[in-house]
């Protein structure tokens, strides 16, 4: 462990910041992970865009497709390759308990900086406050790595700001994706801003949230490597120049890239995100490949529709991508 665990809050204050990004799994032509390709995202995402860093084994990664064994490798294949260039959350999501345990443990004894855990499904439950307290509390007494709870309508139902300030109160919890209403995170940034690291997945919102809120990380979704490229980083450019209070030029700047957005959205079938972004990860010359079951791969003629609007929008390639 890099430091204790009443010392995860001071450390999340100090790393996670800046921009990242939710990955996705490379699979290969057998739909086993795969590796080379992975790490080839990872050099290109942190040396090329400039990412701060990101988020592995989420629902974007297909961690239900997993076996317990895979999730722990794509673990040790995040941490070997952000180890002293970027930083990493490690998703030890699921509706067991002890998967979630056993995951969580194994994060933290190869050097993971954090832990993110999404809120449970809970059949039956129509008031599940006190259940949720107290599997949070029960998880964060288990291990001392940092641990960011995930809140999502996935899940059937929203933690309120209420509950997520109390949870904030014990000693490893130190951040929240908060996939709400806006109104929400911004009544929880106020009551815990101090103690609880709150963000998004929204890059639309992200920099009013820097703004307004003076959120320090934006946490997290693919964004940050499908609307950039090595010679045009604009996310990253309109973060920075927020960060450095030139905001009229910061919105310029994000507001330039509403054409790569409605691309995105436009052809993205509602059934297939992850294909759909594996694809788009493709035409910009990153490793996609296909997913697993039980998701669907895209048709050739939702291939088509993408690669069109893709080629329209704007994003400005390198070699790379003009060759994919």
């Amino acid at each position: 462990m890099r430091y204790r665990r009443l010392e995860a809050e001071d450390y999340a204050r100090e790393y996670l910041k800046g921009i990242w990004a939710a990955t996705l799994t490379p699979f290969d032509a057998d739909l086993r992970i795969d590796e080379a390709g992975f790490r080839r995202n990872i050099d290109h995402w942190i040396g090329d865009l400039g990412i701060d860093g990101l988020f592995v084994g989420g629902k974007q990664n297909e961690f239900f497709s997993m076996s317990l064994p895979e999730r722990k490798h794509l673990f040790d294949l995040a941490v070997e390759g952000t180890h002293g260039r970027a930083h990493a959350i490690l998703s030890c999501s699921d509706q067991n308990m002890d998967t979630v345990i056993e995951l969580a443990r194994y994060a933290q004894s190869i050097g993971g900086e954090f832990i993110i855990v999404h809120a449970p499904v809970l059949h039956f439950l129509s008031a599940q406050d006190q259940t949720l307290y107290e599997y949070y509390r029960h998880l964060s007494e288990q291990v001392d790595i940092g641990i960011a709870l995930w809140s999502h309508a996935d899940s059937g139902y929203l933690m309120s700001p209420e509950l997520c300030a109390r949870i904030a109160e014990l000693p490893n919890i130190v951040a929240i994706k908060y996939s709400v209403p806006r109104e929400m995170y911004i009544k929880l940034t106020s009551m815990v801003g101090d103690k609880l690291i709150v963000s998004t997945a929204s890059e639309e919102e992200w920099l009013d949230n820097i703004v307004e809120l003076n959120w320090p990380v934006y946490l997290c979704s693919t964004p940050p490597y499908l609307m950039q490229t090595a010679v045009d980083r604009r996310m990253r450019e309109y973060t920075d120049l927020a960060r450095r209070g030139e905001v009229e030029r910061a919105r310029a700047v994000r507001d330039s890239l509403a054409p790569v957005r409605q691309a995105l959205r436009r052809t993205r079938p509602p059934e297939k995100p992850q294909a759909h972004q594996k694809y788009w990860q493709e035409l910009l010359g990153q490793v996609g490949g296909p997913v697993r079951r039980p998701l669907l791969d895209l048709t050739e003629a939702e291939k088509a529709a993408t690669r069109a609007a893709f080629e329209a929008c704007g994003l400005r390639r390198g070699a790379a991508a003009s060759a994919a």
